[in-house]
Order: C-alpha cells, then structure tokens, then sequence
C-alpha cells in the first residue's frame, strides 16, 4: 500500500443492497501499533464525508485495546465471536520484530449496512507513535468484502491475465 494511502475494500457497486461483511489480511511492515485507521462506508452519493466512519481498526473488528492478551498484556491475543474477530495471529520468527500478519473478520448481521444508490468502503493503514503522532503506514493488505444487491446492478470490472496475477 502506497504510503498515505487509503486502502479501499469495496467500491463501484451501484444500485440498491445489504453490506454483509468484511474479511481481511493484514501484514503489519513496521514495528509500532497498527489499528488505528478508520473505515468509511460512502452510500448514496457521499463522495467526500462518509455516511459511517469508524473510530479504529481494532473498534471495527470488536476487538479494541490492541487486540492485547487481557492476561499477559505481552502479546496479541486471537479471538472468535459468531459476529467478528482476529482469529489468526502470525507473529515473527525472533530475528525480526516486524512483519507481524494478522487474519480479522466482521459479519454485519446485528447491525445491518444497507444502501439504496451506490456504496465504496475504505480503510486507513494508520498505526500510532509515540509522543502522541499517527504514523501512515504501507502494510499489505487483501480483503474480501460481501454483499447482496439487487439488480440490475453496474458491470464487474474486466479481472487481469494470469501473468498479472502471478507474484513470483
């Protein structure tokens, strides 16, 4: 992710439907916190002010407090709940203290998204210093987003070759 970037999870739906939820990735590049980018939901014409905005990656996926062992408070404690979680932590081999990878997931069951024009959700890769400053960040990121729509809906954009697709 490019640094200063906002990653988007979803965007170019058009017409009317439900946001069912969001699974992601997330390889951390730095050393520092990670979680607090916001997520924005845009529907129905909003281009520059979100109609929802979250207040952190960790709040998103229900699991605030930097996903921290409750216990130990040394390191990232995984969890599953019927509705979210963090359910996989992949920590360093200890030559590196970076590079930690993460898998979250957040079901919009209880609290539905519906939109009835258009939709686009981003995430902030922001993460916290120190000294009370943000920190952009440019971790890797995939997801997947879910959701039903109505037709007629706007055309899927053309997916690329298998060359472009290939990471060696």
């Amino acid at each position: 992710m490019p640094y200063k970037g906002v990653y988007t999870i979803l965007d170019g739906v058009k017409g009317r439907g439900h946001y069912v939820g969001t699974y992601m990735a997330w390889g951390v590049n730095n050393c520092s916190w990670w979680g607090e980018g916001e997520i924005k939901f845009y529907m129905d014409g909003d281009t520059e002010y979100p109609t929802i905005c979250g207040t952190g990656t960790e709040d998103y996926f229900c699991g605030s407090y930097n996903f921290e062992n409750p216990l130990t408070h040394d390191s990232y404690a995984a969890f599953t709940t019927p509705y979210s979680g963090l359910h996989q932590v992949i920590a360093p081999n200890k030559l590196y203290s970076s590079q930690m990878r993460f898998g979250l997931y957040r079901w919009h069951i209880t609290d539905p998204i519906r939109f009835t024009e258009d939709l686009r959700v981003t995430i902030q890769a922001l993460g916290w210093r120190e000294g009370g400053r943000y920190l952009p960040l440019q971790d890797d990121i995939a997801s997947v987003a879910f959701w039903y729509q109505t037709l007629p809906h706007a055309a899927f954009p053309p997916l690329p070759d298998k060359d472009y697709l290939e990471v060696i």
